[in-house]
């Protein structure tokens, strides 16, 4: 079944609920957010575009994001959207290897792609109203583009049934939501912000995207005290960013869901002393979208030191076991209807993630007795900062194309704020502020490392594979 026929049948029962804000000015009802994405359709029909056909989405939040967003599925065509902080060289990839048809950007972000050549749509077409078309369980959804090990993205083909069996899982497992709720967008809707939308508008929710299209605490605070019973999902650095914001009592916010990477217990019981118990935990990857394990808020509301430093329980629409021996640290494997059937266009790395139906995540945890799991490592090398994936062989192949560069390694730092830094131990000539211009120009902001320290050489194994645990024991000697 299309997801758009959500949209569709709020629209129809209760269309002059408010469903679109941006800030506090109201831009759509639910009649009129249908009406729009019916001709974002129409106009993606006559254009050529048809169903499975792939559509991406560049810009940072607001309003059109998800009226465009909506008028893809009308429209039967499978949404690629694109992280808004990535530079225009790598949205400009990721078009390219999704093959779309179209692409809406806005702001800097068509502005990236212009200057590369690209021509992407800027404005909210309309065309005669279309849609919903008919789309099956089995047909893909959205294309979501993870960071991979090669230093390149792979597509994780997500399907209408997966995220229908995701978005049941939230209200069986997470949290319940009404046609009184806010869902608030301060992380990026590319990702598990734009996840959740699916629930809220399903139960006829408000909508609301800052004026500022990101994330500041105190905007936060306010629309949290303007609209009420607010929701919004967020990364482990911004719930502490919040926390250190003020002292004083915050109003409105009903359900913070915290995810994308390590929160330290100091940190949610900090948090908690200051909002509240409105905290939920999940663990998802984009492979098995928000819907591997969750804590729910009585959990991490309690007393239990050892479930609150877990990431939870197997939601319901998945089984969940670690490849180890009972109680013992094991790679974590996922089998059910939320996860992906492969990547696109790479039927390598799918044998290598999907076998004999499981889904092997790269991530190390403990299952206990009561089934809760608890995350010891991450895949590999994997640096999360902010609540963003950084593979360091991206960066590092960036940084051997720099004039002056002969070896590089990447590692992730602790940082008080961001969770990780990166950091790339550098062999060669080449100054760290020509290495960082040359670097930001090529990739994201946030994956440009924020120190470039040099060395004589890397250190090395027999087999000549770089010892990445001797450069983290350096980093914390000091």
């Amino acid at each position: 079944m299309n997801l758009g026929l959500w949209l569709a049948r709020i629209a129809a029962a209760e269309g002059q609920r408010p469903a679109l804000f941006r800030g506090t000015e109201l831009v759509a009802d639910y009649a009129a957010f249908a009406g729009r994405a019916a001709g974002v359709a129409g106009w993606l029909a006559a254009q050529g575009v048809g169903p499975g056909d792939r559509v991406a989405l560049y810009r940072l939040n607001d309003p059109e994001w998800l009226i465009l967003f909506y008028g893809i599925w009308y429209a039967g065509a499978v949404a690629v959207p694109i992280n808004a902080k990535l530079h225009a060289r790598e949205a400009a990839w990721i078009i390219e290897d999704a093959q779309a048809s179209v692409t809406f950007a806005g702001g800097t972000q068509a502005e990236g792609l212009r200057a590369l050549g690209a021509a992407p749509l800027e404005e909210v077409p309309e065309g005669p109203p279309l849609g919903p078309l008919a789309r099956g369980a089995e047909d893909l959804a959205w294309l979501f583009y993870t960071s991979g090990t090669t230093g390149r993205p792979k597509g994780v083909m997500i399907t209408h049934g997966m995220l229908h069996a995701m978005a049941h899982s939230y209200f069986a497992d997470v949290d319940a939501v009404t046609g009184a709720d806010t869902a608030l967008y301060a992380a990026p809707l590319s990702h598990g912000a734009g996840l959740y939308n699916l629930m809220h508008v399903l139960k006829g929710a408000r909508h609301v995207c800052p004026a500022s299209q990101g994330f500041d605490p105190a905007e936060i605070f306010a629309l949290a005290g303007h609209h009420g019973r607010v929701h919004m999902f967020a990364a482990p650095t911004m719930v502490t960013r919040m926390t250190a914001h003020g002292t004083g009592a915050v109003a409105g916010l009903r359900t913070i869901v915290y995810a994308g990477g390590p929160m330290y217990l100091e940190d949610i019981l900090a948090a908690r002393a200051r909002f509240g118990d409105i905290f939920v935990q999940i663990y998802g990857q984009g492979e098995c979208p928000m819907a591997i394990t969750a804590l729910p808020r009585a959990d991490v509301a309690g007393d239990d030191m050892a479930r609150l430093a877990s990431v939870g329980r197997a939601q319901s629409c998945v089984e969940v076991r670690v490849d180890a021996a009972p109680g013992q640290p094991g790679e974590i494997l996922v089998r059910g209807a939320a996860v992906m059937p492969g990547y696109w266009r790479n039927p390598a790395a799918t044998a290598e993630t999907i076998r004999d139906g499981w889904l092997y995540t790269g991530d190390v945890g403990v299952l206990d007795a009561a089934g809760y799991l608890t995350l010891h490592d991450r895949a590999k090398d994997l640096i999360i900062t902010g609540g963003s994936n950084v593979y360091p062989r991206e960066v590092e192949e960036a940084l051997l194309r720099a004039p002056g560069v002969t070896e590089v390694a990447v590692v992730g730092r602790p940082h008080p704020d961001w969770g990780e830094e990166v950091v790339a131990f550098i062999v060669g000539t080449a100054e760290a502020g020509a290495l960082d211009a040359f670097c930001r120009d090529q990739i994201a902001r946030f994956k440009a490392p924020k120190a470039y320290l040099h060395l004589d050489a890397l250190p090395k194994n027999n087999y000549g594979k770089v010892l990445k645990t001797d450069l983290r024991a350096r980093l914390k000697a000091g």
